[in-house]
């Protein structure tokens, strides 16, 4: 799986260029044949718009959420895009300038004001964005696109439009929650967020929001904290994109990454920080390991230790004969990977963009295998990881590396979701990364570490989204859906892709006349 494809002509800066909404969905060129009983939406989000006026934004998760949509209906696809009409957009277009601080990117008082006007402006208290470019998931019959915050917006996934804004802290006692809940067969969503705990001090609350209710009420109405775990650093608490989940407990891990409090409510209204500035790496405190259990939900005291890394997103958790198997992408050391994904990076020339990725953490694919009673010896006989019980108390972790390639993330993991969320599992699917540029897609066996491969010279694929055939029984029966982009294209330069996913053939592609900039995560909505 290591790449030797390299990108001088820099086609891959098209990714984080600012494009027009669609009125209305156009027509794809369908090359290949799409398989009959592939019938619904794949739906994306990420930026579309990188620039308010003349004012830029800095951060590659600055940029106004645009929602994607790919419909396959007969054989025959269609393509749309609208960009959600949050506060941070309507607010932003009406005057043309950033008005809300997103994630790498400041918003300062109108310069029309006069000084006071300005001066009084900075002290109304943080204004958090509602941005919602990260992802797109189901509550009940709706569907919700959010980001990391308190916000999530409701959207129809037909038309595309903005239906409302939702605040969660209206609902539940958190700070904001990640944009990778898990997701039961019934409907049920689990999450979690950072939250004020006992005396003040930082805390992670893993919440539940029911599924459908048969009075059909609003699920999000009837949410509820299901059990609170504790923060390494009282005032500190780890910036979390994702955690895990097995059929009986739930996997938080706490990384060296930290969200300086202080700085965040106090320098963040006077002088205009962004939320890149509020973050801290903690050379020293390595990574924690946390456990709870479902039903009853209660956490468990076990403190499990290893060294630091940065992790964005979780691939998969199982339980095992008495131990919790969890495989991650992980980034090695503790400094924070989002230092590398400013635009002014990720638009330099390729070997400007390569110099960059080899002064970064370098990714690896991690097995780590956690006893769930507390002990130092781990049984499983199909992987190298361990656990050494210290005589502090903590269990020491180490890791089994199932990919490990030199500036080459296997990320944006995805699986058989539906049927192997939380089990024991064969196969990951994955976008990967070269110098933190996305050129390809990759698949991995987690218990053998074969690997397989799509790619084309300068094209630039998304996360591969996992569609199961109807009624099989093997776990890679099914196909990948993917957005890819090919600037250089004498025609159609952005198409949806369909690969089989048990070899990553192709099968079809859909072409479209437009260029897709990034998207991040989505789902396949049948």
């Amino acid at each position: 799986m290591n790449n030797k494809i390299e990108h001088p002509a820099g086609g891959y800066k098209k990714l984080f260029e600012t494009c027009e909404e669609l009125n209305e969905p156009i027509s794809a060129v369908v090359v290949g044949v799409i398989p009959a009983w592939l019938s619904g939406s794949l739906l994306r989000l990420g930026p579309g718009m990188f620039e308010v006026g003349a004012e830029p934004f800095y951060h590659l998760f600055d940029g106004q959420a645009l929602m994607h949509k790919f419909d396959l209906k007969n054989g025959h696809v269609t393509y749309h895009r609208k960009f959600i009409k949050t506060d941070a957009y309507v607010r932003a277009m009406t005057e043309k300038r950033v008005v809300i601080t997103e994630f790498g990117t400041a918003a300062y008082p109108d310069p029309c004001k006069n000084i006071f006007s300005r001066f009084f402006t900075y002290f109304k208290g943080i204004e958090v964005t509602d941005n919602c470019l990260v992802n797109v998931y189901p509550v009940g019959e709706d569907f919700y696109a959010c980001t990391e915050t308190n916000y999530i917006t409701k959207v129809d996934p037909d038309t595309l439009e903005t239906v409302k804004r939702v605040d969660l802290c209206d609902y539940l006692s958190i700070n904001g929650v990640t944009a990778h809940p898990h997701i039961e067969s019934d409907g049920t969503v689990y999450n979690i967020g950072n939250c004020f705990g006992k005396n003040m001090s930082l805390a992670y609350n893993i919440v539940k929001i029911p599924s459908t209710q048969k009075d059909k009420s609003d699920p999000i109405a009837k949410s509820e904290v299901l059990v609170q775990l504790p923060s390494s650093e009282r005032f500190k608490p780890s910036y979390v994109h994702s955690f895990g989940m097995t059929e009986n407990y739930f996997v938080f891990v706490e990384t060296p990454v930290k969200i300086n409090l202080l700085k965040f409510l106090t320098a963040w209204s006077i002088w205009g920080t962004n939320y890149m500035d509020c973050f801290q790496s903690n050379e020293t405190i390595g990574t924690w390991f946390h456990l709870a259990t479902k039903d009853p939900a209660v956490y468990i005291e076990h403190k499990f230790r290893t060294s630091a890394f940065n992790l964005f997103h979780h691939i998969n958790s199982y339980e095992d004969d008495g131990f919790i198997v969890v495989d991650l992408c992980t980034w090695k050391g503790h400094e924070f990977v989002y230092n590398y994904l400013y635009l002014a990076n990720l638009r330099e020339n390729w070997e400007e963009v390569k110099a960059a990725a080899m002064r970064a953490p370098q990714p690896e694919v991690r097995r780590y295998v956690l006893p769930m009673d507390g002990k130092n010896l781990i049984s499983l006989q199909y992987t190298t990881a361990t656990a050494v019980m210290r005589s502090d108390g903590t269990i020491w972790l180490e890791p089994e590396v199932l990919f490990s390639g030199p500036r080459q993330a296997f990320e944006f993991p995805q699986i058989n979701y539906s049927k192997f969320s939380g089990k024991n599992y064969s196969y990951a699917y994955g976008l990967g990364l070269n110098h933190f540029i996305p050129d390809r897609i990759c698949k991995l066996n987690v218990k053998t570490k074969e690997t397989w491969v799509w790619q084309e010279q300068d094209s630039y694929p998304s996360e591969p989204i996992f569609v199961q055939t109807p009624n099989s029984v093997e776990e890679d029966d099914g196909v990948l859906l993917s957005i890819v982009v090919n600037p250089g294209a004498d025609q159609r330069p952005g198409f949806l892709l369909i690969l089989n996913a048990r070899d990553l053939t192709e099968v079809a592609r859909a072409e479209v006349e437009v260029i897709i900039p990034v998207t991040f995560h989505g789902m396949y909505k049948p």
